[in-house]
């Protein structure tokens, strides 16, 4: 959808205000921005006087909600790997009896192994995971940062048109 003025982007955003923009209604404003006008984007967000302030605070965060991700991530993760050694232990000392015939060797041999399996299919499933945390934190900054850009670029050219000198020109 293209967004003509301000109105259909309040309205798409479902506020009544620019003052009203929380910190997730700015990642939906940097999303629906592809599909704004260049001079109606830029006259929204000259509107910010604390923008950057802003932008960062997103940014902020993001980080931590990335960071806290990422700490109990990795404490599941060795909780995961200690339980599955804890399994082998047992399978070994199992192992270890006298008294077992080939079959039950065989058949505690293979549990070790499937162990084994399944443990890394967790640890490929984690690295997944964590691709996707980073997508999604670089996604945000990347948005927080574009909208920093969009707003400083948008002074820059309301100062350039504001200057006696009028705007340049090549």
């Amino acid at each position: 959808m293209d967004y003509k003025d301000e109105a259909e982007i309040k309205q798409a955003l479902g506020i009544k205000s620019w003052r009203n923009l929380s910190k997730d209604k700015v990642i939906r404003f940097a999303a629906m921005m592809p599909d704004m006008g260049t001079e109606v984007a830029l006259k929204i967000v000259e509107q910010f006087p604390v923008f950057k302030d802003f932008a960062m605070d997103a940014v902020d965060a993001i980080e931590k909600a990335h960071k806290s991700t990422i700490s109990a991530n990795k404490e599941s993760q060795a909780h995961v790997h200690r339980a599955f050694q804890d399994i082998r232990e047992i399978l070994r000392s199992e192992l270890n009896k006298d008294d077992l015939g080939w079959e039950e060797r065989k058949y505690i041999i293979e549990l070790i192994q499937e162990t084994g399996r399944l443990e890394y299919q967790k640890d490929s499933e984690n690295k997944k995971f964590l691709d996707g945390a980073l997508k999604k934190v670089l996604v945000g900054a990347g948005t927080a940062m574009a909208l920093g850009v969009a707003f400083v670029g948008g002074r820059v050219m309301a100062e350039s048109n504001d200057s006696p000198e009028g705007p340049l020109e090549d």
